[in-house]
């Protein structure tokens, strides 16, 4: 397993392209209508999430303000997850395989790891360094 550490940094790379572009594609679905049948009425709390979604993915994605744009992303999964999916009840609610709140809790993580470590590579935050 030991020769898979000089990938490290291609693998992080990936997640990080991957991740944005996932994520980009749920705004998309929210604010250009991309293969979805509704969408959020304009200035809504909905509306706004998808506005970081698309915007947040997208950056994330091109490795462009990394850093933030994963921070953010990372704090509208949080908002997300306890607003909508476990809407702050206790009990069995907060659990993500019960309240199907697996995406959001797993983008929040991901974002925050992101946001933690930055672009790294194939990213526009390395053109100026």
């Amino acid at each position: 397993m030991k020769r898979l550490e000089k990938y490290a940094d291609r693998a992080y790379a990936l997640l990080r392209i991957v991740a944005g572009f996932m994520f980009s594609f749920h705004g998309a679905q929210k604010i250009l209508g991309v293969l979805s049948t509704t969408q959020p009425p304009a200035f809504s709390q909905l509306w706004f999430g998808g506005i970081i979604e698309l915007l947040g993915g997208l950056a994330i994605m091109v490795g462009f303000h990394t850093r933030l744009a994963a921070f953010l992303c990372s704090g509208q999964m949080a908002v997300a997850y306890f607003q909508f999916h476990w809407k702050l009840q206790m009990g069995p609610e907060f659990f993500p395989g019960i309240n199907k709140g697996e995406l959001a809790a797993l983008y929040c993580f991901i974002f925050l790891y992101i946001a933690c470590r930055g672009g790294v590579k194939w990213c526009l935050d390395r053109r100026g360094a």
